[in-house]
């Protein structure tokens, strides 16, 4: 880049630093740089995988094992154990690195005057007293209060969430003016999109605004997840139940003098049975299913946990520009003497469509008004094909665009006119005059703010006539204008004239227009919208911009109505140490939050969520980033969102639409239903095992299930079928369900009786299995340990394997959702397979203490089997069971 000039320059400028007090400094405030939070070592997370009770439960079992001498049994568990262990272990690895992201936007040089000269030194080398010299195209390295400017501008939208640049120049404001509005300071990460200054650097680092949000993105720290909650919750109960048996178990072998190394064993077939291992795996499995199953979507979930967290989510707080609206500048309302023009929408394909007053675009005054927009400015805009190029000013461009929607060729109408001489734009004149050359003829453009243009117009033009501008034609134009930049929109007044000047003056012009201009919604907005309501989910737009924008766009899109317009100013929003009881209703009530800052971004997901909410936040921004990390589910843009924001996130759209969240959405609450379904089925499959396990212990039977044939079990006939049950592709009416309670947990009071009862039968209906065995097939006083155990091995296998068809909902006897699912059978083809493979390897067989089965012991294995089943499905249908 040239070299700044160095005439004409402050003092402080021109002077700057010098090397040797710059590099006190450096030592003094430290590097700019952004301090990350330090990590946790790989050891740390390793070792946080073993806090669960149901992982301590079964490193007891094991150990146990271990040190009776069972070494085959204390192998298996701690597989299985390393096998939960390490699926713990890689998710946490996938954590967010939002730290990393922040330090790589501030890793490009910058230009200081250090020594008397311009030079250009690392941005972390940046210290408080540095004079910057910034340009077009160059990203802020610090934050600077600026001395001199010429046409300069910024880019700020990813920390204060504005849409359009910001004019920046040596007016120093309050200290507590809010940020968006600080016109006389820059922002490090921020750009500058056009001219050029020089800024006193004021903060470096963590001082930094970007670097209060880096302190924030590492305060914030996520709750768990409500299905992590809900687990615990489960495994918590299932210890209990654990504990009950297994003191009742003593106590009576205590009372009888059983043999204590086989009171020993029975501890450890319980600590087995109680954990349903198959749980984290086929959760895990299902929900990266649901995982794939967005990606389709354009939804990518970083953490698997994120998506049954979406199917929960009751509040949706989302920022507004790049999210709600497209981040760009378009026309909303022409209006001229003849009349007013709405534009409903501008699409790419340069298609236009109007809410009111389509005839007027004809019109001489209009045609005219366009004229000036397009001679009147130094951007570029041309079409190849279907792709567009557009250089400079967003406003500019977005005037360009419109124009050639409307059916202008601005190229031919600038061959025709050609420039001659500007008066360019500048924060004193707020307009800027172009001169062209027609032929003969001599031809002035106007544009700027209405109060400029119109205080240099003598007339006005009315259906092409041109008329004299009296008072009372001035005042309606101005009260005309602020009507609609109350309503949000940014105004801009035209002009023109014949002029036969030597020199270009912006004298006794003619008033012809006036356009507003307005980020417009995305396409299909209102509909996704309208989907969310349906679903019982609230919408809250969260926006640093101005609050009649925000209020313009809610309305638009039917976000706001009589009951709910009321808009909420960061500068009114209290700490939330604050707050009052009256304060925090008011932040649940209202739908609209404007001129906020990320601090506050973050107080509002931190209020919402202590009301026992489950908040998703949608953001694209640095500024989003905190309240990104804190909310239950971070939601960033993939095409717009900064690098922060989809670090932080838990999902990132690839693109950018709001209605892949409302497709992801519903796809979680499909995915959470399932997981209850097998949650229910592993549950009332291990407390079987459970209530056999109990029953023949304290009933001192000569026949119990081994650890090692329970391990089988769980393993082997749990999981495929339990995975199966997490495909099911769900039904469309679960968006019209309102948001499940999120204090609500995995199972209900209903289904723990369900689960009990479907236990209860497959434990009587395999114990009594064994109990015909031996008065049908093998009568007499002695009873055969090694072909009771079998029979009883094999039929609850058999009773779990056809238990699952037990979660179809409804009472139809063999017909529901799991008879049609192609995964269920395939799920039994393959266990069954499994289990013949064990069989027929002797080593294997010798393992699970398996002998050799006669045809009538297998008919009363099938017996046992279906009579579960068949009892089940009975009480089902009779409605006794949910």
């Amino acid at each position: 880049m040239h070299q700044p000039p160095e005439d004409n320059k402050p003092v402080t400028v021109a002077r700057g630093l010098s090397s040797e007090e710059a590099a006190i400094r450096l030592k003094t405030f430290g590097p700019n740089a952004l301090i990350a939070q330090k990590q946790r070592s790989t050891l740390i997370i390793l070792l946080h995988q073993f806090k669960s009770p149901m992982m301590l439960l079964l490193g007891l079992a094991a150990s146990l094992s271990f040190v009776f001498g069972e070494w085959l049994d204390g192998s298996a568990i701690v597989i299985v154990l390393l096998i939960n262990i390490l699926i713990g272990f890689w998710m946490e690895l996938q954590a967010v690195r939002s730290m990393h992201a922040l330090k790589d936007m501030i890793s490009l040089p910058a230009k200081v005057v250090r020594d008397q000269r311009t030079v250009e030194v690392p941005s972390d080398e940046i210290v408080p007293g540095d004079a910057l010299y910034v340009e077009a195209g160059d990203m802020i390295a610090a934050d600077a209060q600026i001395i001199e400017s010429s046409e300069l501008q910024a880019e700020e939208a990813a920390l204060t969430g504005e849409s359009l640049p910001v004019s920046k120049k040596n007016e120093p404001m309050p200290a507590d003016t809010p940020l968006p509005d600080r016109i006389d300071m820059l922002f490090k990460g921020t750009f500058i999109t056009r001219g050029n200054g020089y800024a006193v650097v004021q903060a470096t680092g963590m001082k930094t605004e970007i670097g209060k949000i880096a302190s924030m993105v590492q305060g914030a720290h996520q709750a768990a997840t409500p299905l992590e909650k809900k687990l615990e919750a489960l495994s918590r109960k299932l210890i209990w139940v654990t504990v009950g048996l297994l003191a009742a178990v003593v106590l009576v072998g205590v009372f009888r003098q059983f043999d204590f190394l086989e009171l020993i064993k029975t501890a450890i077939a319980l600590a087995v049975a109680a954990i349903p291992e198959g749980l984290p795996i086929v959760a895990t499995l299902a929900l990266a299913r649901g995982m794939i199953k967005m990606a389709k979507y354009k939804a990518i979930v970083k953490k698997l946990s994120a998506v049954e967290t979406l199917g929960g989510t009751d509040i949706i707080c989302t920022d507004k520009t790049g999210t709600l609206t497209q981040n760009r500048i378009e026309v909303s309302t022409i209006a001229c003497q003849s009349g007013i023009v709405e534009i409903a929408n501008e699409e790419d394909q340069g298609v236009l469509t109007y809410r009111s007053g389509e005839e007027h675009m004809q019109s001489a005054d209009f045609i005219r008004l366009l004229e000036v927009a397009v001679l009147c400015s130094t951007a570029e805009y041309s079409t190849t094909g279907d792709a567009h190029t557009m250089i400079g000013d967003p406003l500019e461009t977005g005037l360009l665009r419109f124009a050639v929607a409307a059916g202008m060729d601005i190229e031919a109408l600038r061959k025709t006119h050609r420039m001659e001489g500007q008066i360019p734009f500048t924060s004193e004149t707020k307009m800027m005059v172009t001169r062209h050359r027609s032929g003969n003829r001599i031809w002035v453009a106007a544009k700027g703010a209405m109060e400029e243009i119109l205080s240099h117009c003598t007339h006005i033009s009315r259906d092409g006539r041109v008329e004299a501008l009296d008072s009372a034609v001035h005042k309606h134009w101005i009260d005309q204008s602020e009507t609609l930049a109350a309503k949000g929109l940014r105004m801009l007044g035209f002009a023109w004239k014949d002029d036969d000047h030597m020199y270009l003056t912006p004298d006794d012009l003619v008033f012809t227009g006036m356009i507003g201009f307005l980020d417009p919604p995305i396409a299909g907005m209102k509909e996704a919208l309208g989907e969310c309501q349906n679903a019982g989910i609230e919408v809250k737009m969260i926006t640093g911009d101005h609050p009649a924008t925000a209020k313009t766009i809610a309305s638009a899109l039917g976000l706001i109505d009589a009951a709910h317009d009321e808009i909420i100013l960061g500068k009114e929003m209290k700490s939330v140490e604050q707050l009052t009881a009256e304060d925090r209703k008011k932040w649940l009530h209202a739908r609209i939050f404007a001129r906020v800052s990320p601090g506050q971004k973050l107080d509002l997901v931190t209020v919402l969520q202590d009301e026992g909410h489950i908040v998703a936040m949608t953001g694209d921004g640095v500024n989003d980033a905190p309240a990104l990390k804190k909310a239950d589910i971070g939601i960033a843009m993939g095409i717009r969102g900064s690098q922060v924001s989809q670090e932080v996130a838990d999902m990132v759209l690839k693109d950018d639409a709001f209605t892949s969240i409302v497709r992801a959405i519903k796809q979680g609450r499909i995915i959470f239903e399932n997981i209850r379904k097998f949650v229910v089925y592993l549950l009332s499959s291990n407390l079987s095992e459970l209530m056999v396990v109990a029953t023949a212990a304290l009933l001192g039977l000569h026949f119990q299930l081994f650890p090692l044939q329970i391990l089988f079990i769980n393993l082997v006939s749990d999981v495929l079928p339990a995975l199966a049950l997490g495909m099911s592709s769900g039904s469309d009416e679960v968006m019209k369900q309102k948001p499940r309670n999120p204090d609500e947990p995995i199972i209900s009071g209903q289904k723990w009786v369900t689960i009990w009862v479907y236990a209860g039968v497959m434990a009587i209906c395999t114990l009594v299995g064994v109990w015909m065995h031996h008065v049908l097939i093998d009568p007499g006083d002695v009873w055969e340990p090694r072909i009771s155990n079998n029979i009883l091995f094999l039929s609850l296998i058999g009773a779990q394997l056809l238990h699952v068809f037990n979660m179809s909902e409804g009472r139809r006897f063999f017909r529901g959702e799991e008879f049609g699912n192609k995964y269920v059978w395939w799920s039994l083809l393959i266990t069954a397979s499994v289990i013949g493979v064990a069989y027929s390897i002797p080593q294997v067989r010798e393992a699970l203490y398996l002998g050799p089965m006669m045809w009538a012991d297998i008919i009363v294995v099938a017996g046992a089997t279906f009579a579960s089943f068949l009892i089940n499905r009975i009480l089902k249908r009779l409605g006794w069971l949910k």
